[in-house]
């Protein structure tokens, strides 16, 4: 780690924490209420020991076997794993010995593989159900379809070491992240009086954090505001 890298993620950091205190002071909420968690895919392990030297609390990961070397390699930290990345089955009781948080869980087939692991563990995994904000006349990339959503949280909810949290998306590439989040503001609402205690909401990113706090995002997923640009595969 240099201290010029040191410099200019200290001041990234910076600037997405103040969006992220604006974005709430303009919705009228605490800023308190929003947890920023940093995606560190591509970067190395350096990059995770320096952000939680910055008070960084929350990190993230979409690649199950760079999450497993770079937990691992920072396993001293007082860290919160995230893994929002697309999950096979097969390595759904994997990502469960190091991740904290399972936030792309988006279909019934992981629910018995992820509620094994976090047994076997001996700790609750904390989940988020991953919907998807694409149409429904369009092929859709990852996400339960908001229809199939209340089957796969009853699912959740029903065993044991699974805490169910609330829920995660993304917004389409072709569409307006504010037009996008307020679809997933009227999902929140019905999965709500279903599950009054899964208040979270994971949305928005580097360019539309301030949309998705607007419509009650709880966690923001950050990687390039904070990091930088991707170095690329490793």
């Amino acid at each position: 780690m240099t201290a010029e890298r040191e410099v200019e993620v200290a001041a990234s950091l910076a600037i997405v924490r103040q969006r992220i205190a604006r974005a709430a002071s303009a919705a009228g909420r605490d800023t308190d209420e929003i947890t920023l968690v940093v995606v560190t895919k591509y970067f190395p392990a350096s990059d995770v020991r320096l952000l939680a030297a910055l008070g960084v609390t929350d990190v993230a990961e979409n690649r199950h076997q760079e999450a497993v070397e770079k937990s691992e390699a920072c396993a001293d930290l007082d860290l919160r794993w995230h893994f929002v990345g697309g999950l096979q089955s097969n390595k759904a009781t994997a990502v469960t010995r190091y991740a904290d948080v399972v936030q792309s869980v988006d279909r019934l087939k992981l629910v018995a593989p992820l509620a094994r692991g976090a047994q076997e563990r001996g700790r609750a995994l904390d989940v988020a159900l991953q919907v998807s904000l694409d149409p429904p006349d369009r092929d859709h990339r990852a996400g339960v379809r908001p229809e199939e959503l209340s089957d796969l949280a009853a699912a959740v909810a029903s065993v044991d070491g699974l805490r169910l949290r609330g829920l995660m998306a993304v917004a389409p590439l072709d569409e307006r992240p504010a037009d996008a989040f307020d679809r997933l503001a009227g999902v929140r609402e019905g999965f709500l009086a279903e599950h009054p205690d899964a208040r979270w909401l994971s949305a928005g990113m580097s360019a539309d954090l301030e949309d998705a706090i607007t419509r009650g995002a709880t966690h923001v997923r950050i990687g390039s505001a904070v990091l930088g640009s991707r170095p690329g595969l490793q």
